[in-house]
């Protein structure tokens, strides 16, 4: 007797799977292949996480180079546009090379010249480099444009103008500049390295 019922459940069971319309198989279909993550790449099927995305997660885990990287995928989704030009600025700095950060820091301010982090971080590449004068005057576009909000902006720019007056710079002065970025319209602080 158990082995009829077991056998009828087992019948009734096979024929709700090949039924069609099971609501199961709606939910797959009308999610499609965004919505149910990433489980394969292929011509047809996008990246699943944006490289500036990417790039900023690995900026905060101190990943550099790797950062870079992703953010130059991110170019290549997105173009040379101003985010894309400001994230590449801010590793370029990270890694220590100045005149490339300067530059694309330069080329993202030429789109938009009331891009926050791109003047704080322009005026930090300026002033590891000694120039204290012109980062002065990004750190001050950098706090206008953010209408004084940000209290790390505020103390590059104080410092920026306490050192205008003087001709040395000490590494250790260095470590008190904040990097900024920009991700989803906010702006978010990157801590400098202890």
């Amino acid at each position: 007797m158990r082995l009829i019922i077991l056998g009828t459940l087992a019948g009734m069971l096979a024929g709700c799977a090949d039924t069609p319309g099971n609501p199961m198989d709606a939910v797959i279909d009308s999610a499609g292949p965004d919505q149910l993550g990433p489980t394969r790449r292929g011509p047809d099927i996008p990246d699943a996480v944006d490289g500036l995305v990417v790039g900023h997660r690995l900026m905060a885990a101190g990943e550099f180079e790797l950062a870079l990287r992703e953010y130059h995928r991110g170019a290549a989704e997105h173009g040379a546009n101003v985010d894309v030009l400001s994230a590449i600025g801010s590793a370029n700095l990270r890694l220590g090379r100045l005149h490339q950060a300067e530059q694309d820091l330069r080329r993202a301010l030429e789109q938009d010249e009331t891009f926050v982090a791109a003047h704080n971080n322009l005026g930090v590449a300026l002033a590891e480099q000694g120039k204290w004068a012109e980062a002065q005057l990004h750190f001050r576009n950098a706090f206008v444009f953010d209408k004084g909000r940000s209290p790390e902006i505020r103390e590059n720019l104080l410092l920026a103008i306490e050192k205008t007056g003087k001709t040395g710079y000490g590494e250790a002065e260095a470590d008190q500049l904040l990097l900024m970025r920009r991700g989803a319209g906010r702006f978010l602080l990157l801590s400098t390295p202890l």
